[in-house]
This record gives structure tokens, C-alpha cells and sequence, in this order.
């Protein structure tokens, strides 16, 4: 039987300065899609985001969290996550996350995107198709009452029925004040296992998927995960509110998909 905890369930008005921090997370992405392309090394990206929330009034959620040098993870390829912005240059064919988090008013937002370089292999588009779909079954069961293994199993069973493996060392989590919050919110899991799920809890549900077996390493640098058979990884994150009978998505792609739609119509 699953547990009721202390969820850290949120007023209406903190869900207000949450969402509008989770909108500058949107469009921070969106300057990330504007620029992105083969040619432009990570950092690149790094310094336009960083340089735009700070424009805009707030500060970026990661940079100094726990020593992580940088405004942005980047994880190309087989990075799965916590990829640190350098001097790498992005290629045609790369499939390239992004996870972006900022803090304004006190409250975080925090999600993630996988941008797909040019001309990608079609093996690796339907990865990063099916990572994205995960995470919407996931959300469709971040209802009041259901239980935490209830996202993760929507998840996991949807991509191992297409063949990908879900990452079991890294997992969303709740978030307000703090960047990271209970509960943890693994992508794989049991029905009607782990902790309740409760009206006003605020979560992030961010699947990440490998192409080949789940096992990851982490690298020397402290951050960087990467695939331990050095096959693609994608990754796509949401901030979600628990509501009564459908969940509350509060962050938003509609930016980051304008800026892509128009790149690709020239």
C-alpha cells in the first residue's frame, strides 16, 4: 500500500510564481533552438541562455548547484544528462538534450528538451519520438490519488514495448523553492507502488531513454552520464502540477517548436 508524505503540496499562488518561472524556462529553449545548429559549439549555447535569464530578472537554476559549472546541461549523443557546455562542436546528425532550470521570485522551473541536428539517422528520430511520447503517458497518470509507480510504470512499459530501456540511476523529482524536492519520480516502477500522489504537488517527470541497454557511467569530469555501450540516449523533462482528475502541465515546448517550425520553413 502506498504512503501518504510530507508531498510538499503548493498554494495557488506558489503554483503562479512556479509557472512563471517555468515560462522563462520555455523561452530560454527557445534561443536555444533559435541558434542551434551544426558549426555552434555547447558553450555557445551556455552563454545565450545564461545571457537571456539574466535579462529577463532571474537566475539560472544550475549553475553552482552543487558545483556544476555551467547554466545549462548539454548531453549530445550518448550523454544521457548533466553534459557540461564546452568546446564540442555540434555536428549534423547529433541528437543534442538540453535541460534548462531558472529561479525568479524565489521558485524554480526546470525542464528538458532533445533537438534532433540536421540530417539524423531515422532509428534515432523514433528514439527520440518514443522519449517524448513516454513522458505524456507518464503525465496522464500524475492525478490525486494515484501512486508514484504509476508514472514510472506508464513510462517504462510504453518504451520497452518499442525496444529502449529506461535509466534507473537518475530520476525527476519535485521542485519549488528548492530545485530538487520529494518525492523522487523514477521512470520506471510499479502500479499502485511508492508514495500517493496528492492535489498540488508540483513534479517533474523527465524520462530518459536509451537507445541500447539502460546501464550508464558517469564520467571523470563529476557530471556527465553517459551510456555504457556508448549507444543514443534522449531525454525530455515536463513540470506538472497533480490535479483531481487530469494533470496540470506548466511548462510549455510551444516556443521552442515555433522556433524549430520556423528554421525548418526558412
Amino acid at each position: 500500500m502506498g504512503l501518504f508524505f510530507n508531498s510538499n503540496t503548493k498554494s495557488e499562488l506558489e503554483i503562479k510564481l512556479i509557472k512563471e518561472s517555468s515560462l522563462l524556462v520555455g523561452k530560454t529553449l527557445a534561443e536555444v533552438a533559435r541558434v542551434i545548429k551544426p558549426g555552434v559549439t555547447t558553450k555557445h549555447l551556455d552563454e545565450v541562455a545564461e545571457e537571456f535569464i539574466l535579462k529577463n530578472g532571474a537566475k539560472p537554476s544550475f549553475k553552482g548547484y552543487n558545483g556544476f559549472p555551467a547554466t545549462l546541461c548539454v548531453s549530445v549523443n550518448d550523454a544521457v544528462v548533466h553534459g557540461i557546455p564546452n568546446d564540442y562542436v555540434i555536428k549534423d546528425g547529433d541528437i543534442v538534450s538540453v535541460d534548462c532550470g531558472v529561479v525568479k521570485n524565489g521558485y524554480h522551473g526546470d525542464y528538458a528538451y532533445t533537438f534532433a541536428i540536421g540530417n539524423v539517422k531515422s532509428e534515432y528520430l523514433d528514439l527520440i519520438a518514443k522519449t517524448k511520447e513516454s513522458l505524456y503517458k507518464g503525465i496522464e497518470m500524475a492525478i490525486d490519488g494515484n501512486y508514484i509507480g504509476d508514472i514510472g510504470y506508464a513510462i517504462q512499459s510504453y518504451v520497452e514495448k518499442h525496444g529502449y530501456s529506461v535509466v534507473r540511476e537518475l530520476v525527476g523529482h519535485g521542485i519549488g523553492r528548492s530545485l530538487h524536492e520529494k518525492p523522487e519520480v523514477p521512470n520506471y516502477g510499479t502500479p499502485q507502488k511508492g508514495p500517493r500522489l496528492k492535489e498540488g504537488m508540483v513534479i517533474c517527470i523527465e524520462p530518459m531513454i536509451n537507445y541500447g541497454r539502460r546501464n550508464v557511467i558517469f564520467e571523470n569530469d563529476g557530471w556527465t552520464v553517459r551510456t555504457a555501450d556508448r549507444k543514443p540516449s534522449a531525454h525530455f523533462e515536463h513540470q506538472v502540477v497533480v490535479r483531481k482528475d487530469k494533470a496540470e502541465i506548466i511548462s510549455t515546448y510551444e516556443y521552442i517548436e515555433q522556433e524549430i517550425e520556423r528554421k525548418i520553413n526558412g
